[in-house]
């Protein structure tokens, strides 16, 4: 529950900017090209989307107990999508990152606790100017705890009152990642003074290192 509570005291975009039938969903899962992991030794793995990439990107890859963040591509019908056609909207993905942690040093819970506080979930397909089911805010989970944990405190920020509308987050089984191109990769870091970065990431991650000081890297 402490999550919870440190969520509703620190919302940090709570103004940023249909579901399918049970049966509908599982039969398209099953016709999802398939990728797998290969996850070190003593870590694991998270694949999160909540607008663009560059923006989560920026948010995690400072994390204590995080590895190396990739950008990419989650969610679609389409195998090794472009980002050309993953931006028009068509092939099914999200833009997420996937990245390895070390769950010794920062829980799934934690990582939850980030993901919901650093965007809006409530938004169906679109944070603020970025629109299409690429933006959508998911969680692809690897593992029945991180469903488990993921919906359990969905419900409870529902049930709390934290945002003004219900969370529409999408919980699902992962299925496939594909990493995006390179000049995607580490976009802030590289691209610090790009319209987009200034305006749109750096506030975000401004705010998000005063509350999370104590996460972050030295």
């Amino acid at each position: 529950m402490k999550s919870i509570a440190v969520i509703i005291g620190i919302l940090l975009f709570s103004n940023l900017s249909c579901a399918q039938s049970t049966d509908k969903k599982e039969k398209k899962m099953e016709n999802l090209p398939k990728t797998t992991v290969e996850i070190p030794e003593g870590l694991e793995v998270a694949t999160l989307g909540g607008g663009c990439f560059w923006c989560t990107e920026a948010i995690y890859q400072d994390l204590i107990g995080v590895e190396k963040v990739f950008s990419g591509y989650s969610g679609g019908y389409l195998a090794d999508p472009s980002y050309k056609q993953v931006t028009s909207g068509t092939t099914g993905h999200a833009e997420v990152i996937q990245f390895f942690y070390d769950p010794k040093q920062l829980s799934f819970e934690e990582i939850l606790e980030i993901f919901w506080s650093t965007h809006d979930p409530t938004t169906l397909n679109r944070q603020g100017a970025d629109i299409g089911p690429q933006y959508r805010s998911v969680v692809f989970y690897h593992s029945e705890s991180q469903r488990e944990q993921a919906e359990f405190y969905k419900k409870k920020l529902d049930e709390s009152g934290a945002f003004n509308k219900p969370i529409v987050t999408e919980i699902t089984p992962f299925s496939n990642f594909y990493v995006a191109e390179d000049y995607h990769q580490n976009y802030f870091k590289d691209n610090g003074m790009q319209p987009y970065c200034q305006f749109v990431i750096r506030p975000k991650v401004e705010k998000f290192k005063k509350v999370f000081a104590e996460k972050l890297k030295k």
